[in-house]
């Protein structure tokens, strides 16, 4: 599948799913604006592509906790290329802990700034730049633990609410979205494996009887964001293992 025409905004590029997400957009023909807290982790994955072959990537600065890094990051690609085509909420914090006090005070501040907040902002200010698409697509990674009735996930509370929130938050604004042609898809993934797609042949085991895979959400991605603009997919749930 080629997406040479894309011009993918990702955030949390620098590790995990959203390098797995920077690494297939990529390889597949895009222009991908990767994204960190640590411009490092970011420059990383960089210097990684363009060692693959890929020259259309470039990386920024973005602490999703922090209002003015946002609006920096939208006004440093609003500068340099006026428009994007997909906008991916990826980066999230983790937080791990069965009792409410196992967290810090900053380590609840910060998964509820940088998951929930951090995705409304994203969203407000590069609205503009998905406005002068012609195929304006947002992709939030959320979690099953948003739904109200998972409790599998072994996340702190406030991991809990800031994916509630930002749930409820995607659900809003596919709504309201809608008549500007702008497609809001979530995906609520359950834990799930992620391999290094730089690593061997980068093909994992998908049968049945496996976990989830990085593979198969961004699979679901690209079909969402390359179906015709007529097809709308709000979200994307899934069966736990």
């Amino acid at each position: 599948m080629s997406n040479a025409n894309l011009r993918v905004v990702i955030t949390g590029a620098g590790r995990e799913m959203g390098r797995s997400l920077a690494i297939r957009y990529a390889k597949s023909g895009a222009e991908v604006l990767l994204s960190a807290r640590n411009v490092e982790a970011a420059e990383k994955v960089l210097y990684e592509l363009q060692a693959c072959g890929c020259p259309r990537v470039h990386a920024f600065a973005c602490d999703l906790s922090d209002p003015a890094s946002i609006r920096e990051f939208a006004q440093a690609v609003e500068n340099k290329f006026g428009h994007v085509d997909v906008l991916i909420n990826n980066g999230s914090p983790w937080v791990e802990g069965q009792q409410l006090d196992a967290a810090s005070d900053e380590e609840i501040t910060n998964v509820i700034m940088s998951c929930t907040v951090g995705t409304v902002l994203m969203i407000k200010h590069f609205l503009p730049l998905l406005r002068q698409s012609e195929r304006p697509d947002i992709v939030n990674i959320i979690s099953s633990s948003a739904h109200p009735l998972t409790h599998d996930c072994e996340g702190h509370a406030a991991f809990y609410a800031a994916k509630a929130g930002q749930g409820r938050m995607a659900e809003t604004l596919s709504l309201r979205l809608r008549e500007e042609g702008i497609r809001v898809i979530s995906l609520y993934p359950p834990k799930f494996d992620n391999s290094d797609p730089l690593v061997g042949d980068g093909q994992v085991s998908r049968t049945s009887k496996d976990r989830l895979t990085s593979e198969s959400l961004i699979d679901c991605i690209q079909f969402a964001v390359n179906m015709p603009r007529d097809c709308f997919i709000r979200r994307f749930d899934f069966e736990s293992v």
